[in-house]
């Protein structure tokens, strides 16, 4: 019996790392509503709600490089697509059920990321109790910097801003997220077992906002970089 591909074998996804060399990307995991203030402007409560999370497939990752401007193809069938500026952790090791000491063990790097968001599809499916996929998880979803290695960092406070169009759109502190980044490891790896090449979107502060073509965005967040795009037409 063959073991060869039937079909092509897709690429692999995967992000520029600083100073040379990729990163392959496994799987994307997003965490809703770190930040009390986004949990408030989107009508929840962050002192009653326990973390909850959403994905994106691996291959949504829009990869940009340091010092270029990536293109965002605006999506189909939508009219409303929001930006919303995140810390990206690039994992090295993985693990199930792990302690804060043991996932902090597990960051390998630092990313800025943004989580592209098809908002009035998320809004209808929210209304009719269904799956956000659609709204998550189309091509492109996930921009992507290159990755910063955290030679041992865990990183617990710094800005984090997105201008639009010069504007500033975002501003918040690494030291507002209600759960840290071992926290939010640890609580991933209780419902999967992690493994090296997992990507995890951290959360974003206040004030996501709809972009359209001609847009440019670009995010910064202190001690890891800057994530500069264009939003493009169809």
């Amino acid at each position: 019996m063959s073991d060869q591909y039937v079909i092509a074998q897709p690429a692999q996804p995967a992000v520029p790392v600083a100073g040379g060399g990729l990163f392959p990307v496994r799987r994307i995991y997003c965490v809703a509503r770190n930040y009390a203030a986004h949990a408030r402007e989107m009508g929840a409560d962050p002192t009653r709600e326990a973390p909850f999370f959403f994905t994106k497939p691996a291959d949504a990752v829009l990869p940009v490089r340091n010092g270029e401007a990536g293109h965002f193809p605006y999506p189909p069938a939508t009219r409303d697509v929001h930006h919303e500026l995140e810390l990206v952790v690039a994992l090295g090791r993985g693990g199930h059920d792990l302690s804060a000491e043991q996932a902090a063990a597990c960051i390998w790097g630092y990313a800025v990321g943004l989580d592209m968001t098809r908002r009035d599809l998320q809004a209808e499916a929210k209304a009719k109790g269904r799956p956000w996929d659609v709204a998550k998880a189309f091509d492109a979803a996930a921009p992507v910097s290159e990755i910063v290695p955290a030679n041992g960092r865990v990183l617990a406070a710094g800005e984090i801003v997105l201008t639009v169009n010069g504007e500033t759109r975002q501003r918040g502190d690494l030291g507002d997220m209600i759960w840290s980044i071992p926290e939010v490891i640890a609580f991933f790896s209780r419902y999967y077992h992690l493994q090296p090449g997992d990507l995890i979107f951290t959360g974003t502060p206040e004030g996501v906002g709809p972009v359209v073509p001609g847009d440019r965005l670009s995010g910064r967040v202190a001690g890891v970089g800057t994530l500069e795009i264009e939003v493009v037409g169809r």
